[in-house]
């Protein structure tokens, strides 16, 4: 199947075939069909898989037959919701791109960033709002956002959506959005609390599941290196010289804190590094990720919901500094390289402590990771955590120190 073969409108098939893209995707070309028929849709696929275009390119189809050549939007009529600004910014960078021929306007806000501009921007109207869902609803709140107009509502990455407490935000939006006409939800994975949220917002569904929640991206070449905690840092760099060197690669780290430790150490090395954590500031952390997709730099350190959603293409490696304690996790990650058809590798950092996490990760995604032996710090593969245990007082129970004694003010 080619776009051409959908029934899309000529300035939007114009719109994707600039872009690049000759055929849909494989969740593309079965929810756009699905979206077009005005179908409420709960749609579950890897990062990676094109589902940004599966709800944009639909929508921007009906909104540009209902548009035509009006230069005018007299109302907001489809609002999209998603967890992280980066990802906010994403969306709305695609969906300009497939717009390009088309009259439809659109609009992106989130927090952490000014909001006269985006007051401004919302005054001279628009079709399409994507939105975090806090500084939407701060918006809504001093009156410069009518969720009565909203026609379609679509929540994208639904599951970190939930994962980062945003449930009782996003069940406000749906409560104040009364005329909702569509409504698409998609989702990494479909867990139960998602399925729940589904319930509640959605209405007879057609349901897409591309894939397997446990599958792992199939051109990700996975390598294990068993590593002591403390060489983990030493073994990076390593990697680094001798494996990566200039390549991009994403390294996931599961703290901020931790984030930084290994960012040090790249740059007092030579290398060229950047952050991305919640802790940034919104200019700081458009600045990385545009530094690394401009291939300026080419490591980012990243913490999971940081990184979550970001399309970042031809990424070469991802490199778990830390496994990650959810399977699911995993799989998000290394599905960060090895898109649209490109090869990448997955390389992991297991020590002791970890071990445990990898038999849930192997368990999940039905096969054993490859461990990498030509590893200059290795690990016995019975090693065992280390177990801290706290110094007890040099006292004994219940006797106090000379020194406390001396300083005791006697009543008699």
């Amino acid at each position: 199947m080619t776009f051409e073969d959908l029934p899309l409108s000529k300035a939007i098939l114009q719109g994707i075939s600039e872009i690049g893209h000759l055929t849909p995707t494989p969740i593309q070309e079965k929810v756009i069909p699905e979206i077009l028929r005005r179908n409420d849709v709960i749609a579950g696929a890897q990062t990676g898989t094109g589902k940004t275009g599966a709800f944009a390119i639909p929508l921007l189809n009906l909104l540009h037959k209902k548009v035509g050549e009006s230069t005018e939007a007299k109302s907001l009529s489809v609002l999209i919701i998603s967890p992280t600004r980066e990802l906010a910014v994403q969306i709305e960078e695609n969906i300009k791109a497939y717009a390009k021929y088309t009259n439809v306007k659109s609009g992106v806000v989130f927090g952490g960033a000014s909001m006269q501009p985006q007051i401004n921007l919302l005054k001279k109207g628009l079709h399409i709002l994507v939105a975090t869902p806090g500084r939407l609803l701060d918006l809504r709140k001093q009156g410069y956002i009518n969720l009565d107009e909203i026609k379609v509502l679509v929540l994208d990455e639904a599951d970190l959506m939930l994962d980062m407490g945003f449930i009782d935000e996003v069940q406000k939006i749906i409560r104040l959005s009364p005329n909702l006409e569509q409504r698409l939800m998609f989702s990494a994975t479909i867990p139960a609390k998602v399925q729940d949220l589904a319930k509640n917002l959605l209405k007879d569904p057609e349901k897409i599941e591309l894939t397997p929640n446990s599958s792992a991206a199939p051109d990700v070449k996975q390598l294990l290196f068993l590593v002591p905690k403390p060489d983990k840092t030493e073994l990076m760099l390593f990697v680094m010289r001798n494996v990566i060197k200039e390549k991009s690669v994403l390294i996931f780290r599961r703290t901020k804190y931790g984030v930084e430790k290994a960012l040090e150490s790249l740059t007092k090395n030579g290398f060229k590094a950047n952050a991305l954590h919640g802790d940034m500031s919104q200019s700081d952390r458009s600045s990385a990720l545009n530094s690394f997709k401009n291939k300026e730099i080419n490591i980012l350190v990243a913490t999971d919901l940081a990184a979550r959603g970001l399309d970042i293409d031809l990424l070469d490696y991802v490199l778990n500094f830390d496994i990650p304690s959810m399977p699911e996790t995993y799989v998000h990650r290394i599905g960060r390289t090895g898109r649209a058809g490109n090869v990448g590798t997955s390389i992991s950092f297991c020590s002791a402590d970890e071990k445990k996490y990898i038999d849930f990760i192997e368990t999940l995604i039905g096969t054993k990771i490859p461990v990498d032996n030509d590893n200059p710090y290795p690990m016995d593969k019975d090693s065992k955590p280390q177990i801290h245990k706290k110094k007890g007082s040099k006292h004994k129970p219940g006797r106090k120190g000379s020194g406390s004694k001396a300083n005791k003010k006697r009543w008699y």
